[in-house]
């Protein structure tokens, strides 16, 4: 995770917070739950790109065997989340442009679909199944106000997940807890998280009050243009960097 005194301070804060994590966990499917709690990391940024996973540390905190560490680490290197190179190590992979090309298709496909199908399949949706929305909205115009940025992103990520499960799908969701984990991956590129967030907070607050008043269409329509907007929000970024994929044959 980088050197220096700074990036030492973050990785024993992750690791503290590793360690909470597993204290509220049961002991039962251990390589999946530490694999839960790895993805969780990765979705709320506490592993970066190009970060380094140690054995040593991870088998402490999570109190499991190395062996179910490294099962777990290969259900993550399954889900494209880790990357194992030979000789080094494992590390959280460093996407490009193709994988984000190819991961707002995805979203797409899923996010828009979600929406529009509430017309046909439960067009009065009750308030209550909308709160989580709603807190999420309310959760990130919090943060922004508060200056804190990394909240706001976290807000925004659950707001999407939970846009995602108006569609009761187990399998939907389990495909948005891959897509999220990823997606955090390729945010990293942009320079800070207020420059990557706050032009979706009154986004999102929109999308809530269009789901709200049940005009579903129009919801559907302004998610396809804010996922669009975001994907060329962040091609920049990596194209900038100078981020692309490997050259096509």
């Amino acid at each position: 995770m980088g050197t220096g005194e700074t990036d030492d301070d973050g990785r024993q804060a992750w690791l503290r917070g590793v360690a909470a994590d597993v204290a509220r966990l049961d002991r039962s499917s251990s390589a999946e739950r530490a694999a839960d709690i790895l993805r969780r990391s990765i979705t709320e940024g506490a592993l970066p790109p190009g970060a380094q996973l140690s054995e040593i540390e991870l088998t402490e905190v999570l109190e499991v065997s190395r062996n179910t560490l490294r099962e777990a680490f290969r259900l993550l290197t399954h889900e494209g989340l880790l990357v194992y190179k030979l000789h080094r190590g494992v590390f959280v992979p460093e996407l490009d442009e193709h994988d984000v090309v190819d991961l707002y298709r995805l979203r797409r496909v899923l996010e828009v679909d979600v929406v529009r199908a509430l017309g046909e399949r439960d067009p009065e949706v009750p308030a209550s199944r909308l709160e989580p929305l709603l807190d999420d909205v309310e959760a990130a115009e919090a943060a922004a106000l508060a200056d804190r940025w990394p909240a706001v992103g976290t807000a925004n990520m659950r707001f999407h997940e939970h846009l995602i499960g108006l569609a009761d799908s187990a399998r939907l969701n389990a495909i948005t807890s891959q897509l999220q984990a990823e997606l955090r991956l390729v945010f990293h590129v942009i320079a800070t998280p207020r420059e990557l967030h706050e032009p979706y907070i009154a986004r999102n607050r929109r999308l809530f009050e269009l789901l709200e008043a049940r005009k579903y269409e129009q919801a559907a329509a302004d998610l396809h243009q804010y996922l669009l907007d975001s994907e060329a929000g962040i091609l920049a970024a990596f194209r900038d960097k100078g981020l692309r994929g490997p050259a096509q044959t």
